[in-house]
């Protein structure tokens, strides 16, 4: 019997497509990168073309939704990031729980371009930030939250924000808002599941055996 878990989901329309080539273009715009996961499930919510995509410039990484997950998980995620040389923050972007620690973390994390900077003759030019991440994990209401106004589009479903936005947030950084982005396959089923799960993907059942399995499963 066909295993009820492994489903197909629908999970890149034309627009994700679009996106991968926008960041490509506007990768040179930037200084560093904000790369919002869901706390609950930060390998599933990381997409593994990121490292490529943005071609190692500076990462900060958001572990956002930590009022819902695991506390003592998010300290493991946390360390394990910081092992790959990325920093990392617990957050909730809705709450704005731990957000207070992200303008100097930014500051600490650019200073070599901060820096370079003043030595050009340009001291307090604008940090400029890329914000990215698979659709559904709070990059506009990271974004609403840290510019004190709705100014990005929100919604609990994925797939929103479909174009550029900048925006501008105090403290001499501008966040660039882009459409979430996710990958074109999925390796491991289970992945699909977890974003299904958290809304980042639909849920299709597209195979009637498979639908017949879950229906047994719901009657015993």
């Amino acid at each position: 019997m066909a295993d009820f878990q492994k489903q197909k989901v629908q999970w890149f329309p034309g627009h994700m497509a679009k996106t991968r080539r926008q960041i490509k273009e506007m990768l040179p715009l930037v200084d560093g990168v904000v790369e919002l996961l869901d706390a609950r499930v930060p390998y599933s919510s990381a997409n593994p073309e990121l490292d490529t995509l943005v071609r190692g410039k500076p990462r900060i990484v958001l572990l956002n939704k930590c009022d819902v997950a695991d506390p003592a998980a998010t300290k493991r995620w946390i360390a394990a990031f910081e092992a790959q040389g990325k920093t990392a923050l617990a957050v909730d972007c809705r709450s704005g729980k731990g957000l207070s620690a992200f303008l100097p973390t930014v500051q600490q994390v650019l200073k070599k371009t901060i820096e370079k900077n003043t030595q050009r003759g340009m001291a307090g030019k604008p940090l400029r930030l890329m914000v990215v991440g698979i659709p559904n994990t709070g990059k506009s209401s990271f974004i609403n939250r840290m510019a004190g106004k709705n100014r990005a589009k929100v919604a609990d479903k994925a797939g929103v924000t479909r174009q550029n936005q900048w925006f501008a947030v105090g403290g001499g950084i501008e966040l660039l808002d882009t459409p979430g982005v996710l990958w074109p396959k999925f390796d491991d089923p289970e992945v699909g599941d977890r974003l299904a799960f958290i809304g980042s993907v639909k849920d299709e059942v597209t195979d009637l055996e498979t639908l017949t399995c879950r229906l047994l499963e719901v009657l015993g």
